[in-house]
């Protein structure tokens, strides 16, 4: 298939890696070209704008930094609504607002374009070895169509109905649970810690026990060892996922009182820990609160 790649940050690199391993023929684009230079030593072919990416391509697939950055790649001269045939399909992977991605959807029925929101889980490793999960949401019809792609990316697809803003919908509500779970596992540690019994000990018994599941192991392992930098998912972007999660808690009447917690955890570990640590690093901010 002809694929037009937008994004190569964390995420979307390991992404755009898989779909020309699967023998895709695979345009990339990216806001700083030397990103790209590993995938096209592999055969990928570079764009200079979003535009020429999306020339003469069937589906595209973004997957950008927020709303803003997606919003500016579709409009304009160089952007993809000049590039992209009518009738070819968009499939956004961008963690973005419910409203947003209404909106983009309308822009594109607008143009005779196809959309279909198909946000993932997962870190930057499984990224790379195509252990995703994504969740889609869109007409069935293209759904069909990008189907052919995501056994290249991940390892178990989710398809939650004809309304495109739902798939974000989804990823927004389990991002605010991910963190929460980090949030509680690091309390708890830092608990276990100051009275004596080591994290790792801790997590051992947790993870072996009631909670053995991936984001336990997973986010567990990183709280342990402190690896909370090079990030795997930047606390700035996990502040404005759940920046995301309020306006839809607003929007839909829902009180969520942990929410509050964890935004102002994040503001706490990017100001004390700086830009670049990892959502995770909440679990620092905890431990020095808890005099540690």
């Amino acid at each position: 298939m002809k694929v037009g790649f937008l994004g190569l940050g964390n995420m979307g690199f390991g992404m755009a890696a898989n779909l020309l391993g699967a023998g895709h023929e695979v345009t990339v684009w990216n806001r700083s070209p030397q990103k790209a230079e590993p995938l096209v030593a592999q055969g990928a072919v570079l764009a200079r704008t979003p535009r020429q990416a999306a020339a003469g391509r069937e589906l595209i697939v973004s997957m950008l930094a927020d709303d803003a950055a997606l919003e500016e790649v579709l409009q304009g001269n160089d952007g993809v609504f000049e590039g992209l045939p009518r009738g070819a399909l968009h499939v956004s992977s961008s963690t973005i607002a419910v409203a947003t991605a209404d909106r983009v959807a309308m822009l594109h029925q607008d143009r005779g374009l196809r959309y279909l929101s198909a946000p993932v889980f997962g870190r930057p490793e499984a990224a790379a070895a195509a252990k995703l999960f994504v969740v889609a949401a869109g007409a069935e019809s293209d759904y069909a169509a990008a189907s052919a792609l995501f056994p290249a990316i991940s390892q178990k697809v989710f398809y939650i109905g004809a309304k495109p803003s739902a798939a974000n919908l989804v990823k927004l509500c389990g991002n605010f649970a991910i963190l929460a779970a980090i949030e509680t596992l690091a309390e708890a540690m830092t608990l276990a810690q100051k009275g004596g019994v080591p994290k790792k000990q801790f997590l051992e018994v947790m993870t072996a026990s009631l909670f053995d599941t991936p984001v336990y192991r997973n986010y567990g392992a990183v709280l342990v060892e402190e690896r909370f930098k090079p990030a795997g998912f930047a606390a700035p972007l996990g502040l404005k996922d759940m920046r995301l999660v309020g306006q839809s808690a607003e929007t839909l009447r829902v009180p969520m009182p942990v929410l509050n917690v964890l935004r102002d955890h994040l503001l706490q570990a990017i100001g004390t820990l700086g830009e670049d640590i990892d959502w995770s690093g909440i679990g620092r901010a905890i431990a020095l609160n808890g005099g540690l």
